[in-house]
């Protein structure tokens, strides 16, 4: 039968399957068939074909892995494997604050490049937006880019519960994965959006203002979300993939003479340098991409965030 993946380490995984049982599954023969070698061979959002135990319901065998229509993957520095952080998915829901922990909004430009490049949706989630520091000026600049992009930007608070009835019409029905640095309260908005999961929160460390990692392995929910933000409407449901807190992402096979793809500022001028697909956009006379940071077309916060992650793919020296 046909089973999603829930969660799992190693070779055992927790796979709901279609008759509505919960078995935890080994693979069959210990791997499984992909057409590339990953960290993981596994994650949440996977759909799996299964071999039911005969002698015991809540077990069985993961004979193969369907087809997927995409994935969220990092590289793991520790591997040196990708690594498949959710599966199939409708959103990426990239999770940032302006404050506690600090915003970083390169953090979230490399998520938008690797959500492009597996053609997911992403939607930038910013929490505890009733800080003080949502009114910094540098703050609401780099948002605001993000939205005249055309990126889909929230303003929530899991605290006060200020826009969460939009985020909910937004995930309704979906399936989401949260994505976020520690600390920035991904497993506290998932408990204000749905009463009965209830998943451990942690504070942030005084001396660095970053959270702990309170969840540890990834994990698919399948919610039924607070009526409260429902307008009262009952049974509306929603799938949430909450991954662990992350530090330091690193993009995967990205080469360095492609991020400007990712960047959809830039896609209409690319190949029209007067150097044109070898033009690294950082120095060429008759450069357009320098001509529109230059005429303020495109935002220099974004620029230098291209130039930065183009070097750190370079250099492998990635920074939080």
């Amino acid at each position: 039968m046909i089973g999603t993946v829930i969660a799992g380490t190693n070779n055992f995984f927790s796979v709901e399957c279609q008759d509505g049982v919960l078995r935890s599954c080994s693979i069959k023969g210990k791997k499984i068939k992909t057409d590339k070698d990953f960290y993981n061979p596994l994650a949440p959002g996977d759909s799996v074909e299964i071999e039911a135990d005969s002698l015991s319901e809540d077990k069985g065998q993961i004979i193969s892995l369907l087809e997927r229509k995409n994935l969220f993957l990092r590289w793991n520095v520790k591997g040196q494997k990708p690594q498949i952080l959710a599966a199939n998915l409708d959103y990426l829901v990239l999770v940032t604050t302006p404050e506690e922990p600090p915003f970083r909004p390169r953090f979230i430009d490399r998520c938008l490049i690797q959500a492009e490049e597996q053609k997911i949706q992403p939607i930038i989630l910013i929490n505890k937006f009733d800080l003080p520091g949502a009114g910094d000026p540098d703050f609401v600049s780099r948002v605001q880019n993000w939205e005249d992009l055309g990126y889909t930007v929230q303003k929530v608070s899991a605290k006060t519960g200020e826009g969460l009835m939009d985020l909910v019409e937004l995930l309704a029905d979906k399936r989401s994965a949260f994505v976020g640095q520690s600390g920035v309260g991904k497993s506290s908005l998932i408990n204000r959006l749905n009463n009965d999961v209830i998943l451990k929160t942690g504070s942030l460390s005084k001396k660095y203002g970053r959270g702990a990692h309170t969840t540890t392995k990834g994990t698919l929910l399948n919610i039924n979300l607070n009526e409260a933000f429902t307008g009262g409407l009952q049974g509306r449901k929603a799938q949430i993939i909450d991954t662990p807190g992350i530090r330091r992402f690193m993009l995967n096979e990205i080469p360095a003479e492609n991020v400007g793809l990712y960047f959809r500022e830039f896609k209409p001028l690319l190949g029209k340098c007067k150097f044109g697909a070898s033009c690294s956009h950082t120095s060429e006379p008759g450069c357009k991409i320098l001509e529109a940071v230059y005429s303020g077309v495109i935002s220099e916060d974004r620029y230098e965030s291209f130039k930065n992650i183009t070097e750190e793919i370079k250099t492998g020296d990635w920074r939080d």
